[in-house]
């Protein structure tokens, strides 16, 4: 007789940069449960790979979310227990996920958080910002909607926090020494790795920096606006 117990949906925190940064927790959870949907499945294994985890993995990403998500409720269905894990950080928060779980919450399954590394807890807790209050914007828009935004941190009193690329870093400080040219910038560049650096002060003090030594300007960025 088939079981009609659903399975458990884990969302697993897994480390922003360097390994070690991991829960015994989750390293057991992800061992135990019948199967790992991950954002990229190169990436996890190698975490897979340095604790000796075996479960087998399936891929799912922000392109494929809606319909790998159908996926995940068969195996809870079945009462399977899963866990879903980003490249890195905490899944749903500017990673894929979000779908997911709204998905098998209305399904009906128990979603359990594995808590653990956030490259946006991690930088608020180095930059020296009273974080009572804070607001967090991710990644900004590209085009539509960017400069209301970029206004929108300029005129807050509160910390806003923003995640940026290599490729935009530079920009992103352009606009806000257009913006909010008075209004105190961190960026922490490569949290976690071996390449981790705080900068702290203007926009034009930090793009200054970046524009005069490039290599500064590699890696994933989180950026205190304050």
């Amino acid at each position: 007789m088939e079981s009609t117990e659903k399975g458990i949906l884990y969302i697993v925190a897994t480390p922003i940069g360097n390994l070690e940064d991991i829960t015994l927790r989750a390293i057991r959870i992800l061992g135990e449960v019948d199967v790992v949907f991950c954002e990229d499945t190169r990436v996890t294994r190698r975490l897979f790979e340095k604790y000796e985890i075996k479960t087998h993995l399936e891929s799912l990403n922000a392109r494929t979310e809606s319909n790998k998500t159908g996926e995940v409720l068969e195996y809870l269905a079945e009462g399977k227990n899963v866990a879903y894990v980003s490249d890195a950080g905490t899944p749903a928060i500017s990673d894929p996920g979000s779908v997911l779980v709204e998905s098998a919450r209305a399904a009906g399954a128990h979603v359990v958080p594995i808590p653990g590394a956030s490259a946006l807890t991690s930088a608020l807790s180095v930059v020296g910002v009273g974080a009572n209050e804070f607001v967090f914007f991710g990644f900004l828009p590209h085009k539509k909607g960017r400069q209301t935004k970029l206004k929108e941190i300029a005129q807050m009193q509160r910390a806003t926090v923003v995640y940026e690329s290599t490729h935009r870093i530079v920009k992103l400080l352009s606009e806000l020494e257009e913006y909010a040219p008075e209004k105190t910038v961190c960026i922490i560049r490569e949290m976690t790795k071996i390449y981790e650096e705080i900068l702290c002060g203007t926009a034009h003090e930090i793009r200054n920096t970046l524009e005069s030594n490039p290599e500064k300007q590699k890696g994933e960025f989180v950026v205190v606006v304050k």
